[in-house]
This record gives C-alpha cells, structure tokens and sequence, in this order.
C-alpha cells in the first residue's frame, strides 16, 4: 500500500512538474506574447470575473464526492448519479448567475461571445473535476493523475503548433486559445467518463432531495473557503480591467506578473496536498501539530526567498526575457506583487492547519475581512498607480489574512512560529539579498545565474543557521512509523 501510494504521489508530481510550467510559459506566454497589446488583458480580467462565482459552479461537489466514494466505495452507485444530476444543475445556475453580473458589470452579452466561451470553459474544467473526483474515489489514482494534464497536454500540442509554426503565428487569435481549451476539456471528461462507466454500469440518474439537503449542509463551510479565498485573490484584474481607461492594457502587464506567482504557487498547492492528511492524523491522535507545522514552514520560505528575491532584484531582466512588450513598468508590477508569495506560503502552512482542524467558521470571517480589505485597497490604489496599485494591494492583503490566520491558530492550537526561526529567517533573507545585490549591480552576472546561485546559498545558508536538519526529517519520520505500527 505504500509503494503504491509513493509510486502514485512521484507519478503525480513528475508529470505536473513537465506538464504545467510548459503549459504556463510555453502556451500561456507565448498566447499574450503572439496577441495584440491589451488583447490578452481582456481575457484574463474575464477568466477572473467569471472564476469569481464558481462557487456556484461546484459548491464543494468534488471534494464531497471524493471523500465519500473513498470512504463508501460501496455506495458509489448511490452517490454519482445524485451528485451528476446535481452537477449540471449548479451548471445552469452558474450560467444563469454570471450572465446577471455580467450586465450588472458593464458587459454586454449579445456582443461578447469571448464571456460565453470562458463560461463554458470554466463549466468544463469543474465537470473535469468533479468526474477526476470519482475516478479518485474509485481508487483508480494512476488514471486520475493522467487526467489532470491531459486538457493541457491536449492545449500545449494544438497551440503549439500554431505558436511554434511562424507562418501560423502570424495569423493567431485569441479564440484559437480558447477552442484549444474547449477541446482538451471536453476530450478530458469524455475520458474520464469512460473510465467511469466501465466500473460503475448500469446506472441511472435520480434526484433524491433528502442526500441534496445534506450535501449542501456538510459542503457550506468548504465552499465558503474557497469562494472567499477566490474572490480576494481574481478581482483585482477585474477591478483594473474595468476602472482604468486603459485597463485592458493594464489588466496585460498585471496578468504578466502574475503568471510567475501562479508557477510558484504550484510548490505551495502541493505542500498543502501532503500537509493535509498528515495535520488531520497528528491531530485525531491528539498529538501536537506545531512541530510539522513549524518544519513545513521553514522549507517553503527556504525555497521561496530565492525565488522571491531574484524576481525583485532582477524583475526588468526577467520581464524583458519573457515577453517582447515588456519594459521598465512591467519589472515594477513584479518586483512589487511577487512579495505577495511570502505570505502566501505561509497560509499553504497555516490554513492547511486550520482546515485539519475545522476551524473553518472562524477562518472564514478572517476571508471575509481580507475580501473587503482588497477591495477597498484596489478601489484606492488602482486610480493612482494602476497595475502597480493592484500589486499592492495583494501584498497587503495577503499579509493581512496570513497574520489573521497566525492569530487563530495561536487561539485555537496554540500554535506559533517561534521568534528564532524568524530571526534566522531574517539572517537568511539578509545573505540573499546581499549575493543578488552584488551579482546584480557588482557582478552584472544574468538573471538566471543569480537564482540557481542564489539557491544554492539558500539551501547552505539554512543549515548553517538551523533552519533545516536532515535529524528532523528522521525523526518525525521514525515519529510517523511507530504511530502506524501502534495503530496495526
């Protein structure tokens, strides 16, 4: 059982770790890069605006029907025919929720075809997800990680072509991007529903009002987690795009940056994917969670202070050789919105934490304040300093839901992150700082250099100042082992 659990978590991790940053900055990059100035900005401000009610659109029905059909694969039967017939009508709502906001927004629906086909696209990939969660469910993981890139796979050959080809990059559009996603979503659930029917034949739809009352009363409080946590993290481009009277090409160069959190914030989701269970155990075992907790913490700010600090100190240079329009404004948008993934990393930590625990009612109101906090900051910022006020404003907003979460944590499992690893940490973010400063306006020593560099002197540097013992992993490892053999 764990060989194969260990063998499923590398498979996961190879294939995403190829897949999703060729995808992020082979595709992706590549589409803003091939499009006009502003053009790209437009799409991105409406992915946001529509990604901003997919509550609606899921309401916690994958991680529902994942949790249970793992627990009760024998009732499989009984849960994917309700949940699928409950699926499609979140669907429709959602349709129905965003055409209203969208006019409520400025947009007009008739003429803006590009709305439609983000809408469907984004049913889509919860479909994906919501028929990923059963395969998951069924036990069949091999299958699910395949399915998890396979849309992008299906996206990164069909635009690449037309990317890569130069006499078709010529001649690329938007909607070329979008279709491509369209396709590999569809063809993702075609897949997985094949895979399905195959284990859970003859089935028939039905409606039982009784198992939808209480779905919707054990869901709540997770889709209210994510729903906040969404709209204070996607409404700034919607608030750019649609404030300034450039905001397109404003909503382009945020979206630029942004596409550097979105490829670190992958390290961070799967930390919180191998966290989760781990915390959830410590904690029914009544044992404490401060010292995994404390560990996790210290090694994604290891990894993440090299990456943050380069992108501030060489954010023109690294602008620059990602896209063709970049120029001095789009090196400030990312020196000031990638500070954001400090905090970040620590709510991968925290939240994580606070999840196990179910502690969700109070983590939710700390949600609610930084929505609010956002929106204000955004509403003040944008006007004056544009794409660079919205960064801002992440940074800010971000710190303050990570210290809101350092609070409840302190109050709920008297968790805190004790002042010598932040001294140590300060000491580590000096010395980096120091080599990248000095390579950067010494040494004129390239971007990418100074990062694997600063790396290395990142990785050095916190065993020399205790941040991260190999004795720690072993005996938390050896911590693990005998709890499992006195559970057997």
């Amino acid at each position: 059982m764990k060989r194969e659990f260990l063998l499923n978590v590398l498979f996961l991790v190879s294939i995403n770790a190829l897949i999703k940053p060729l995808y992020i900055f082979g595709i992706d990059r590549g589409v803003q890069n091939a499009l006009p100035p502003g053009e790209y900005g437009y799409y991105f401000a409406l992915f946001n605006f529509v990604w901003l009610f997919q509550i609606v659109n899921d309401f916690g029905v994958s991680n529902f029907n994942s949790r249970n059909l793992s627990q009760n694969p024998h009732l499989s039967h009984k849960y994917f025919p309700n949940l699928l017939v409950l699926k499609g009508l979140l669907s429709l709502a959602f349709a129905g929720v965003v055409g209203l906001m969208a006019v409520l927004w400025g947009h007009h629906l008739l003429h803006n075809a590009l709305l439609w086909y983000v809408l469907v696209n984004q049913a889509l990939s919860s479909l994906v997800l919501f028929l990923r969660s059963t395969v998951a469910g069924l036990g069949l993981y091999r299958i699910d990680s395949a399915l998890s890139v396979m849309d992008r796979l299906l996206v990164i050959i069909i635009c690449g072509s037309l990317l890569w080809v130069p006499t078709l990059r010529t001649h690329f559009r938007l909607e070329y991007f979008v279709w491509a996603q369209t396709l590999g979503l569809t063809a993702t659930a075609g897949m997985a529903w094949l895979v399905i029917r195959s284990r859970l034949m003859p089935m028939r739809l039905y409606w039982n009002p009784a198992f939808v009352r209480l779905f919707f009363r054990r869901s709540l409080p997770y889709a209210l987690v994510v729903f906040l946590m969404t709209a204070y993290t996607r409404i700034d481009a919607v608030m750019i795009e649609r404030m300034l009277p450039d905001g397109r090409q404003q909503a382009d160069v945020y979206a630029a940056a942004y596409r550097l959190l979105d490829a670190a914030n992958i390290l961070g989701y799967l930390f919180a994917g191998l966290l989760l269970p781990m915390f959830a155990q410590l904690l029914r075992a009544g044992e404490r969670s401060d010292g995994l907790a404390h560990l996790a913490f210290r090694l994604l700010w290891i990894l993440a202070l090299p990456f943050v600090l380069t992108s501030a100190v060489y954010s023109q240079d690294i602008m620059q050789w990602l896209y063709t329009r970049a120029d001095v404004y789009y090196g400030q948008v990312l020196s000031t919105l990638i500070w954001s993934f400090l905090p970040t990393c620590g709510m991968y930590v925290h939240s994580t934490l606070l999840t196990a625990n179910e502690s969700l009612g109070r983590m939710n109101r700390i949600f609610a304040i930084g929505l609010a906090l956002n929106i204000v900051l955004n509403a003040v910022l944008i006007p004056s300093r544009q794409a660079t006020g919205a960064a801002l404003a992440t940074v800010i907003t971000q710190s303050a839901v990570w210290i809101g979460q350092m609070w409840l944590l302190r109050q709920e499992l008297g968790v805190a992150v004790p002042l010598k690893i932040w001294m140590r940490l300060l000491a580590l973010a000096g010395i980096l700082f120091a080599w990248l400063a000095g390579m950067r306006w010494g040494g004129h020593l390239p971007w990418l250099p100074a990062m694997l560099g600063a790396g290395a002197a990142s990785l050095l540097a916190a065993w020399g100042l205790r941040l991260a013992r190999f004795s720690e992993w072993r005996a938390m490892e050896e911590k693990s082992r005998t709890r499992s053999e006195a559970r057997q």
